[in-house]
């Protein structure tokens, strides 16, 4: 016989004098793979006797005999197997009888076997049959056999040991074989039973790490396994649960009909008290029979939460960076300089603070530090402080629940702080931000967690924080205008960004670049546009640029879109129109250049019309354009 287990099975065979005789003979076969422990105990202190051996340890299967056997069968709670009795070992032991005396009895347990009382009869044997309930009842029929003169006594081990003490023979009824046959089905029993515990065992590690609540019922809906969500909603430890009614313990989650109509009900929303709980309720069929239900409770406020989730991680996924550090263009040593400091930078997780006058490429430095960090696959999320009103500036930070405030949206708001999670998040123009917010935020910083208006129940953030200013924060806090302790905890890392006229020798690659820029934006290249950037540079170079960047690329637009509208105009003329005045503290940004625009595409669409000999659906096709696209830029004309 093969190990069955890593643990030998534990086998307790139960049996007075003859059995037990025949258990202690067998036992050592059996040494190996399986423990078994004899036990000469009756009834009560065979199950008291029992059950301190399970004190001790596993006990996998019983094997007995008789009335004790039923009796362990009643009330143990473990498998008990009975040794069995057979036509050819009755017939053994009236063999022997007879080798003992012509008066002869068989007393069997619980009844006669028909078959038994027809082969006594049709052979005319001269053998009593009698049987027995109780231990009481032997010892009645004992004493009866005894006063009817009966000498020889075939029966099980209890009635044996009864006959003996009166004076009587008594010969077992049970064989060797019978005896090793009922051991051999006591430890298959108790094979099967320990992997169905090891399942079990499984099952219940598997419910008791779950957040779901789950309860399985059987036919009759008594609580057969609960796990500890389940107990806590039902608010009553697990093992007074077990063999209750759920419909007792809790109306609401009773599974009676669904044991009754066999019907699958999934994700179904029910009150229980004052929570709100999505449940499943499943029958449960063995080979398409019945056997029980489950029932699987899960907490509304935790799916909204975990919806909460995938909505950030879907929204993450979106927020990618446009730009890399080799994007902040130039070759002057500053610059230089600045990229390698920015590179650094991305190498640590530690706040940043950028300084630069507007126009610089803060943005795009926050950028370049964040796609060259171990962050560049998570999310970036930029917001400018004085884009917004202080109110709408904190929801937009710190997210609102549903009701937070009139006009809220339904369902709340999530913050950039939450939106950001294990990502960067850029606070463009900080020192703009209201002294209120600073202290919320720089509480946010510090704790690491941020509560939504109209909530108490913080959530746990990991972002990493670049702010950018064109303020002297310094000054700003001498005027009380900004959080000393804010700006320590933003200016770990400091980065400056210098001003165009302090590197303007990188002026002819930016004007190379952005006029690159501006032809791919617009798809076309006006006639004249090589002797106008020579001219253009000439022109620049003594500007102090107060825009900077951004309004040396404002000034190359401009220039291209008056160089399609005034094709015949000469360069001067040109460059003196586009060109801000000496001492002039920049351009407007957007100055004249809708006008240019709506001009040019005019002179598209004409051009497009006279190659199309006037068909506006050719024209229309050739310019990627809708007719009635075309057909309203001509009557604007017009107008």
């Amino acid at each position: 016989m093969k190990a069955l287990t890593a643990h030998p099975l534990h086998i307790v065979a139960v049996g007075l004098h003859g059995l037990r005789y025949l258990f202690e003979a067998l036992a050592p076969e059996y040494r190996r793979n399986v423990q078994i422990t004899l036990l000469e105990r009756a009834y009560h202190d065979a199950v008291a006797e029992i059950n301190v051996l399970r004190t001790r340890g596993t006990v996998d299967a019983v094997v007995a005999a008789g009335s004790n056997g039923d009796y362990l069968r009643q009330y143990l709670g473990l498998p008990v197997v009975l040794v069995k009795v057979s036509g050819l070992d009755v017939m053994q032991g009236l063999v022997q009888a007879k080798r003992v005396s012509e008066r002869v009895a068989i007393v069997m347990y619980g009844s006669v076997p028909s078959e038994l009382s027809d082969f006594v009869r049709v052979l005319g044997l001269p053998v009593q049959l009698h049987c027995y309930e109780t231990e009481a009842d032997a010892r009645q029929c004992v004493q009866q056999l005894k006063r009817e003169g009966i000498e020889a006594v075939v029966a099980p081990g209890l009635v044996v040991d009864l006959v003996k003490a009166e004076g009587l023979h008594g010969i077992l009824l049970y064989s060797p074989r019978l005896v090793r046959e009922a051991i051999e089905d006591a430890v298959e029993v108790a094979r099967l039973s320990r992997i169905e515990l090891a399942r079990r065992e499984r099952v219940n590690t598997i419910l008791e790490k779950l957040r779901d609540a789950v309860v399985a019922v059987d036919v009759d809906d008594r609580i057969e396994v609960v796990n500890p969500a389940m107990a806590a909603l039902l608010e009553q430890p697990a093992n007074k649960l077990i063999g209750r009614k759920l419909g007792h313990v809790s109306e609401d989650l009773s599974l009676a009909k669904t044991l009754q109509t066999q019907k699958v009900e999934i994700e179904q929303i029910q009150q229980v008290g004052n929570r709100t709980i999505v449940m499943t309720r499943l029958p449960l069929l063995e080979h398409g029979e019945l056997v029980g239900a489950v029932l699987i409770c899960q907490d509304s406020a935790l799916i909204q939460r975990l919806d909460h989730s995938l909505r950030r991680n879907r929204s993450v996924q979106s927020k990618h960076t446009r730009y890399r550090l080799s994007n902040l263009l130039g070759q002057h040593d500053s610059v230089v300089r600045l990229r390698a400091l920015a590179l650094a930078c991305a190498k640590h997780d530690a706040s940043v603070l950028i300084f630069g006058e507007s126009g610089t490429g803060k943005e795009i430095l926050a950028q370049g530090i964040h796609a060259e960090s171990e962050r560049h696959e998570q999310p970036f999320i930029a917001v400018n402080c004085a884009a917004f009103p202080e109110s709408l500036l904190e929801s937009e930070l710190f997210g609102y629940v549903d009701g937070a405030f009139t006009g809220a949206t339904r369902g709340g708001k999530m913050g950039v702080f939450e939106a950001a999670h294990t990502g960067t998040l850029f606070l463009d123009e900080v020192g703009e931000m209201p002294i209120s917010l600073q202290t919320r935020l720089l509480r946010v910083l510090q704790e690491r967690m941020v509560t939504r208006i109209g909530s108490v129940m913080p959530t746990p953030i990991n972002v990493r924080v670049i702010a950018a200013t064109h303020r002297n924060l310094e000054a700003e806090i001498g005027e009380g205008r900004f959080r000393q302790d804010l700006y320590y905890r933003l200016n770990i890392l400091q980065l400056s960004i210098p001003p165009l006229r302090e590197r303007v020798e990188d002026l002819p690659l930016l004007v190379e670049e952005l006029l690159g820029r501006v032809l791919r934006r617009i798809r076309a290249k006006p006639d004249g546009l090589d002797t106008l950037i020579p001219a253009l540079l000439k022109s620049i170079l003594h500007y102090d640029w107060p825009g900077n960047v951004r309004e040396l690329e404002n000034v190359i637009e401009r220039m291209v879109m008056m160089a399609f509208a005034l094709p015949d105009v000469s360069p001067s003329t040109l460059l003196h129109d586009v060109l801000p005045a000496a001492g002039a503290k920049g351009l407007p940004e957007d100055a004249g250049l809708r006008t240019l625009r709506q001009r040019l595409e005019i002179r598209q669409i004409k051009q497009a019309l006279d190659a199309c000999g006037g068909d506006q659906n050719a024209a229309a096709a050739a310019l990627g354009i809708s007719r009635t696209t075309l057909w309203r830029r001509l009557k604007q004309e017009k107008a």
